[in-house]
């Protein structure tokens, strides 16, 4: 009954007021589309091409009585929340306003609490996102590598990332641009050149990928580098794509892919790459993780990681915490995720006994990586819902384009760390300089 205190004419001048109240304090160059159809515009150059659109009057009262990320999140996922003009890279470029914060501190928050009172009183717009894991088991560290969480990740199947991916190599981890303006598939190919050499692989070694995915790096290493290339996945789609792979290419003699958990592997190798693991191990597993590493690693080996960090904080065990963006992505796409921040992971590697021998950043490079694969799967968009639905294309275009501004703005960094194993004393064996990495094939 409460619904009829306030008309639904009452509600729009509510939320008019509102927005032309932050308008000359944000001073975007985006517009709100209102229920209606109205349009106000949120700055003086805002582009009438760029409109965030609510869809009903429910969803700003669902989102004054829980303004959270997660909430908004869902809203977004269900198009109650939408974007119009262009891609979703292009709106966020247009929305995003340089020191919001402190603009927002002149706002008369009077004005905006008498303008929420309509919509207090009418009923909230509920949103249930299906594809989603609990939030008390979505924020835990995994234990060891935790093959639910794989899955719920990795298996909406391969025709999906093969919508944004590149098709062939298949890699999902961060590309390498020798030039800005190169093609992803040229990227890729030339990051698993640049892993190969960091490794210093020689025809005839032994080479273990712990998180193989659809078994790229395994591939290529054994195809050009001529090498004994094995692989471990969780996800049997993964598996599967790589083992017929394998077939196709001729390469049963030389690279193998399994179904199977890295912890369960034993023997020795000459080399490890672990790209893209760490993110899924679980910050409290690093030492078990390392000391598994160190045991199949030969003396003088070599280890490369590659992975995504977070900003390090200046008190001790902040980075850990998740934040609000980070628990929304291990809510709904990548559960258990942890990231860590650099100085951390060095630290866990040299207290079992790696030796840290190059640290590089690839932080600008990923996010060229995810601004592409975002826009491939924004042209995608009728195949990619006709695969997964309307609601994960939805949440998986988001979180591509938040992780493509986050390595933008710095929040985010991708590093890869070159270590060696030292069972004995002595000299490394690794080369005196970098020239090697660059050296034309």
């Amino acid at each position: 009954m409460f619904r009829y205190l306030f008309s639904d004419r009452r509600r729009l001048r509510a939320a008019r007021t509102a927005l032309e109240h932050l308008a000359p304090l944000l001073d975007a160059r985006v517009c709100v589309r209102l229920w209606d159809g109205s349009v106000v515009p949120l700055g003086r150059e805002a582009d009438p091409r760029f409109a965030l659109a609510v869809s009903s009057p429910g969803v700003v009262s669902s989102l004054l009585r829980r303004p959270s990320l997660d909430n908004v999140f869902q809203h977004y996922a269900a198009g109650r929340i939408d974007f119009q003009g262009g891609d979703l890279m292009d709106f966020i470029a247009a929305a995003r306003v340089k020191n919001s914060r402190t603009r927002l501190r002149q706002v008369n928050k009077w004005l905006l609490a008498r303008q929420a009172v309509p919509f207090l009183f009418y009923p909230a717009d509920h949103s249930s996102v299906q594809h989603q894991v609990a939030a008390n088991q979505a924020t835990r560290p995994p234990r060891r590598h935790s093959a639910e969480f794989v899955q719920f990740h990795y298996d909406l199947g391969n025709e999906f990332y093969q919508l944004f991916l590149d098709p062939e190599l298949m890699q999902y981890s961060c590309a390498y641009f020798t030039d800005w303006g190169n093609s992803l598939e040229q990227a890729q190919q030339d990051k698993l050149e640049m892993i190969c050499r960091k490794l210093r692989l020689r025809p005839g070694e032994t080479l273990f990928d712990p998180g193989c995915g659809w078994g790229g790096l395994v591939c290529y290493a054994a195809q050009h580098h001529g090498v004994q290339a094995y692989g471990t996945t969780l996800s049997r789609q993964q598996a599967e794509f790589a083992q017929e792979k394998i077939r196709r290419l001729g390469l049963q003699d030389r690279a193998k892919v399994e179904l199977r958990d890295y912890s369960e592997v034993e023997g020795t190798f000459d080399k490890i790459a672990s790209i893209g693991l760490m993110e899924h191990i679980g910050i409290a597993n690093y030492p078990r993780y390392f000391q598994k590493m160190y045991a199949l690693l030969r003396d003088r080996g070599i280890l490369i990681n590659h992975a995504i960090a977070r900003c390090g904080k200046l008190k001790h065990g902040r980075a850990a915490r998740p934040r609000a963006a980070q628990a929304v992505i291990q809510k709904y796409i990548f559960p258990g995720g942890e990231l860590d921040h650099i100085g951390n992971t060095v630290a866990a590697m040299e207290r079992c006994h790696f030796e840290v021998r190059d640290v590089e950043a690839w932080r600008e490079h990923y996010a060229l990586t995810t601004k592409i694969w975002c826009q491939r799967l924004s042209a995608n968009r009728e195949k990619a819902e006709a695969l997964v639905g309307s609601e994960s294309y939805r949440m998986w275009t988001a979180y591509l384009a938040g992780f493509s501004f986050g390595f933008t703005d710095g929040a985010l960094g991708l590093y890869q760390i070159v270590s060696t194993k030292h069972a004995s004393k002595g000299v490394s064996g690794m080369p005196p300089t970098r020239q090697h990495l660059y050296a034309s094939s």
